[in-house]
């Protein structure tokens, strides 16, 4: 019972740390207060924390429909942040209509924000991208996109994301 409320009232503090603000850094830390151990969450944890669409993808590496997600066709000015952690990973500016269904980006936000992984799955050798912060799965990215700067294209999920509009 005592380790449910040391859960939940940490849980609490992260909600009431981020809702009034304090977007953690790229450590994991809120400004003016603590780290949170984004490894070390439990699946229940992040059970509790996500949708279960967010469930899905983000802890169990699934993807969602091709053209379904809320982000493939917004090209607001603002920065996509990782709906797992608040991690800013990708800005507009790199983002870009590839037309594969998913939102697609030529580049990651400077830094470390995301690791790159092999994933020989389903059959195919393809390159994951995660969070560095949280290690959610966020998409993938190819080598296919010769008419962008890099001549890659992060093809991530919508869920995956969080969209804060500039200025925000």
């Amino acid at each position: 019972m005592y380790l449910l409320l040391i859960v939940i009232g940490s849980l609490c503090a992260v909600s009431l740390g981020c809702a009034a603000g304090k977007e953690p850094d790229a450590a994991g830390k809120q400004s003016g207060g603590g780290a949170t151990d984004w490894a070390g969450k439990s699946d229940a944890e992040w059970r509790q924390t996500l949708t279960p669409a967010q469930y899905a993808i983000l802890r169990g590496h699934g993807t969602e429909r091709a053209f379904t997600g809320e982000y493939d066709h917004k090209f607001e000015t603002g920065t996509y942040a990782c709906a797992a952690c608040g991690q800013e990973l990708f800005t507009s500016e790199t983002k870009f209509n590839s037309g594969c269904g998913w939102p697609a980006f030529y580049a990651a936000k400077a830094g470390d924000r995301v690791k790159l992984t092999q994933d020989v799955s389903h059959g195919m050798i393809r390159t994951e991208v995660t969070c560095a912060r949280c290690g959610s799965h966020l998409g993938h990215v190819f080598d296919d996109a010769p008419d962008q700067p890099t001549g890659q294209r992060y093809c991530i999920n919508s869920v995956a994301l969080k969209f804060i509009p500039a200025g925000k």
